[in-house]
């Protein structure tokens, strides 16, 4: 699955996705990217277990779209692996 498809996805649908987080942007959110559009992700702090990485990390996230009218879509963490 591309981040430019999930982008379309209702809200709470599963999704796979492969690619890098960009950066932080707090408060549990960073931008991922996959090369065919950037997305928001929420991980919670306690899911990081110590594990670090970088722009270049390639990363598998699984969780769901969360959408709301008043904000840009975003995604919610439920596993992220580092590839």
């Amino acid at each position: 699955m591309k981040v430019k498809d999930v982008l379309n996805l209702k809200d709470d649908s599963k999704v796979i996705l492969k690619g890098h987080i960009l950066n932080s942007l707090g408060d549990e959110k960073y931008t991922f990217s996959d090369g065919t559009a950037e997305v928001i992700v929420e991980i919670d702090n306690e899911d990081w277990a110590g594990r670090e990485i970088t722009p270049d990390s390639v990363v598998e996230i699984f969780g769901e779209v969360d959408k709301d009218f008043s904000k840009p879509t975003k995604i919610d963490v439920d596993l992220f692996q580092i590839k």
